[in-house]
């Protein structure tokens, strides 16, 4: 007798419309591709609207928030019974941004939001890089701390993003100190923080964050979040298999997602059975 599979308990909570300018595949084409990897549901979490034409280059428009909306809603029906849709927002924090992104959660009844830091736009770069590389990545680390602060977000988004700006000079040890010092904030606001398997196709080809950051979360019990980051399709719940072994190798026996903006926490083992994901 063959061993019973567990129906689908996990979601894979960050993926992206086209209404963010440079993602592929209308949010049907992402559900049944989850549904296809054996999930409970997605979340899409499109680029926040910012004001003012901030970084528009790489995220929807404010007029096009109800749009965004809209789509999400419309999917969810279309896939019910079949496949959770839930709506969640990607939202960048930026200095002085607080109270349009206090104002802008409460426009829709999300599940989820991540909060991002995206050292890489030009009003970041413009606004904090002098030339000096370590300090640029010790800053960086800073300032996801004080997007935990705000209480605005569930999770932090991709959080070593910044060495795929500085690829050829990235150097975890000179930042060790800053980032130790950051996880001691963001474990005392109760955030969760991602592990989000796309970096391994960025110009830094590793999990973000890498396996010394994450051993460092581990550490201090700060829950995790897989996620993809699909820009495509295709991409929903890939490499999930080698983010679930990361996690188990830096001491984890759990992964988090959120529905409602509360955690929930499943057995990694679980989720493995659930997905027909061999250890």
């Amino acid at each position: 007798m063959s061993e019973c599979v567990p129906g689908p308990i996990y979601y894979d909570s960050h993926m992206h419309t086209p209404l963010c300018k440079h993602a592929v595949g209308q949010p049907l084409e992402y559900a049944r591709m989850g549904k296809r990897k054996r999930l409970k549901g997605i979340v899409m979490t499109c680029h926040s609207p910012m004001p003012d034409g901030f970084s528009s280059s790489v995220r929807m428009a404010p007029e096009q928030f109800t749009e965004y909306v809209e789509l999400i809603e419309s999917t969810t029906r279309e896939m019910h019974g079949e496949i959770e849709v839930r709506l969640g927002l990607e939202s960048d924090w930026f200095p002085g941004m607080e109270r349009w992104l206090d104002e802008l959660h409460r426009r829709a009844e999300f599940h989820y939001i991540l909060g991002s830091v995206h050292p890489f736009i030009q009003e970041y770069k413009d606004a904090f890089f002098d030339g000096d590389l370590t300090a640029f990545q010790c800053r960086y680390f800073s300032h996801l701390a004080d997007a935990a602060e705000t209480g605005l977000f569930d999770c932090l988004s991709h959080p070593d993003i910044v060495k795929v700006m500085l690829a050829e000079s990235w150097n975890f040890s000179a930042g060790e100190d800053a980032i130790a010092v950051a996880l001691d904030r963001i474990r005392a606001t109760g955030i969760a923080m991602e592990l989000n398997t796309s970096g391994l196709n960025k110009s830094y080809p590793e999990m973000n964050p890498g396996p010394e950051m994450l051993k460092m979360i581990g550490d201090l019990s700060i829950p995790v979040v897989v996620s993809s980051d699909a820009h495509h399709p295709s991409r929903v719940a890939a490499d999930f298999d080698s983010a679930f072994s990361m996690l188990e190798q830096a001491g984890f026996t759990e992964v988090s997602f959120f529905i409602e903006r509360k955690r929930s926490d499943v057995l990694i083992a679980d989720v493995r059975s659930s997905m027909a994901i061999a250890k």
